[in-house]
């Protein structure tokens, strides 16, 4: 385990890279002071670039593109985030059959 401030380093070697909005929906009063604060890990292309050539990038949108991560970074190629939120779905609706028929025994 290596704990770095460093975007750059962080995602050296990385096999996905991954972000979330800095902003949760309920704490809109603090947006100012966390794009401030995190503003300096904001995924962009050079931070995606820095990481392995195969690299795929990842967010459980919605994704502000400008703030966490660049527009750049989510229309890249290796971006699976439209795969991501599909599978989530299917995921989701897996649980509740789970859920169901655990609840019909």
């Amino acid at each position: 385990y290596h704990f770095t401030t460093d975007p750059l380093e962080a995602v050296r070697d990385a096999d996905v890279v991954y972000t979330d909005v800095w902003v949760s929906m309920g704490k809109e009063e603090e947006t100012k002071e966390r794009i401030r604060t995190m503003s300096p890990y904001a995924v962009t292309g050079k931070v995606f670039a820095a990481a392995k050539r195969d690299a795929l990038f990842m967010h459980c949108l919605p994704a502000h593109a400008g703030e966490e991560v660049s527009q750049e970074v989510l229309d890249n190629p290796r971006s699976i985030i439209f795969d991501q939120a599909e599978n989530r779905l299917h995921t989701q609706k897996a649980i509740l059959c789970a859920l169901q028929a655990a609840r019909k025994k």
